[in-house]
């Protein structure tokens, strides 16, 4: 053990052994380069089968979708189409707007816009219907005939509107479930981006785990990964994602990941700033509807509780008083 000792702590010995390492540390520099191949090719091919694999995938579910009777696409119904193209609606009816309205509501393809346009013509002529039985058989009401047409005609009237009150009302509570989830999923989002992974995989996962709190968020995302899949201008996915929700705050986020993928900005920091503006909308909504309770609280205050309460107080003595009476 002493030899090996002494051996090991001789200069010569030393000085051998670091002439060796410095030797195999040159051979390894040179070698190295040769050796390695250019892994760009690859990576890139396997990244083309990836996507065709993520866009066949997404394309089978949803034609499962539309097999199952989804709402994504829909054939027009014979009856109305058949009215819809005799009266020539499409032509007062069929608007840019009218159409954004539907994509809002979460209504996509020719169906609803069918049944939109049919319904717009015989919703005044179903109202004004129901407002003559009403007013002529139904009702008591001491007016003459001509009034109860004029209130009819009204009431048809205001039924032309009724369908775009419906589909107003579907877009609002959607983009209520939208915006409630909409701050969770941007975080895990920053998350999945941050782990490596890339847009097109980060919004298929989140549009998988978000299910379970909103749906119609979850179909959104999911449509956002397919047309990043198969378009070609990835801006367009982005824009229709903002254009189909019509929420500011999505919109915000798309603008920052066009603008991120336009100048080469990072990703990650643009989702974070977005993350936490969503997260202080929230909360601030949250913090305005708090403070418009006190005044919802009024009326009902007044009108259920300080009667029970002035009841409560003045009951014991009003009985007092009649027993001396």
């Amino acid at each position: 053990m002493v030899d090996f000792i002494e051996a090991f702590v001789n200069p010569q010995m030393l000085v051998t052994l670091l002439a060796a390492a410095a030797a195999f540390a040159t051979v390894l520099t040179i070698s190295m380069p040769i050796l390695s191949r250019d892994r760009t090719a690859y990576r890139m091919k396997t990244m083309a089968t990836e996507r065709d694999k993520m866009r066949a995938a997404r394309l089978a579910e949803f034609n499962g979708k539309e097999g199952q009777g989804g709402r994504l696409r829909q054939t027009p119904k014979g009856f109305m189409q058949e009215i819809v193209n005799r009266l020539n609606l499409r032509k007062a009816f069929d608007t840019d707007e009218v159409r954004d309205l539907l994509k809002m509501a979460g209504l996509r393809g020719q169906a609803p816009l069918v049944t939109y346009m049919f319904f717009r013509l015989v919703m005044p002529i179903i109202v004004t219907i129901v407002a003559l039985i009403y007013l002529f058989a139904l009702a008591n009401l001491q007016h003459p005939p001509i009034a109860k047409f004029g209130i009819a005609i009204a009431a048809g009237y205001g039924g032309f509107y009724l369908p775009n009150v419906f589909l107003k009302n579907l877009v609002q509570k959607r983009q209520a479930s939208i915006t409630q989830a909409f701050p969770d999923a941007l975080d895990m989002l920053l998350i999945c981006v941050q782990a490596g992974m890339s847009i097109e995989a980060a919004f298929g996962k989140i549009s998988k785990e978000v299910a379970g709190q909103s749906l119609e968020l979850a179909e959104e995302f999911s449509l956002t990964t397919a047309e990043l899949s198969y378009l070609q201008d990835r801006r367009i996915a982005f824009e229709n994602l903002g254009k189909r929700t019509g929420i500011a705050g999505i919109k915000a986020v798309a603008t920052a990941l066009i603008q991120a993928e336009r100048y080469g900005t990072p990703v990650g920091q643009a989702l974070r700033v977005m993350a936490k503006e969503n997260r202080e909308m929230r909360m601030s909504e949250a913090e305005r509807k708090a403070a418009a309770l006190p005044p919802k609280l009024t009326v009902p205050m007044i009108v259920f509780f300080l009667p029970v309460l002035f009841i409560v107080i003045l009951g014991p003595a009003v009985i007092q008083v009649m027993k001396w009476n």
